[in-house]
């Protein structure tokens, strides 16, 4: 079962109340669709479509959310061999936004990411497979301010649709966490009151829009 669709939580306020026939099946967006039983090929994200983003506590009190606004990537899906499907994405460093322009500049500063001396994220795929019917268990090597790491994210498939052009789409979302500290990512402040300014910890979210290469 997959951990990543959006569903609402049964125990919810907005569900706790609600009579028990419709509380099993209130979905938040409308329902998916699927154009094509076999969503095997080659792809290419939609940036304008998608997103790519992270979250991270700030003072241990809220959560900060940002997203990087530029970026390439492509897949190669085999639905019959998931082994043989692949994932490469490149991402511009100094893209990053965070609705911030003082944050994001210490972001993309010798302080985080050093964007002058790091332009590109990076990640490819190294092992790629299908954990049920609707999520996929993509590993590979992760690669921030010089510093290669293994990651493992579940991706959720949220349909397929052929979109007012003629092109074939495909959805993914899918999130992981991961210890900046383990990048060279180390700069923090400590509070007076105890704990950091940044959490280590920081949660990656993808939802990506996906055309089939003609």
């Amino acid at each position: 079962m997959s951990i990543f669709t959006r569903k609402a939580d049964k125990t919810s306020p907005e569900t706790a109340t609600a009579p028990a026939e419709t509380q099993a099946a209130a979905p938040v967006f409308d329902a998916a669709t699927s154009a094509v039983a076999d969503i095997t090929g080659d792809y290419t994200i939609d940036a304008s479509h998608s997103r790519i983003g992270f979250s991270a506590r700030h003072a241990m009190v809220t959560t900060v959310r940002g997203a990087f606004k530029e970026y390439v990537g492509t897949a190669h899906i085999d639905a019959a061999n998931p082994a043989a499907s692949s994932v490469s994405l490149t991402i511009q460093t100094a893209s990053i936004d965070t609705g911030s322009a003082d944050r994001d500049g210490h972001l993309v500063s010798a302080d985080f990411f050093d964007a002058e001396n790091n332009p590109e994220i990076t990640f490819v795929s190294t092992k790629v497979e299908k954990v049920d019917e609707d999520t996929w268990a993509i590993t590979g090597d992760l690669t921030i301010k010089g510093v290669t790491k293994p990651v493992t994210v579940a991706f959720d498939e949220t349909g397929s649709a052929r979109d007012p052009f003629g092109n074939l789409r495909v959805g993914f979302e899918g999130s992981t966490a991961i210890n900046r500290k383990d990048w060279g990512l180390t700069w923090n402040a400590a509070l007076e009151t105890g704990g950091v300014l940044v959490s280590e910890k920081i949660k990656l979210e993808f939802d990506v829009s996906a055309i089939k290469n003609a």
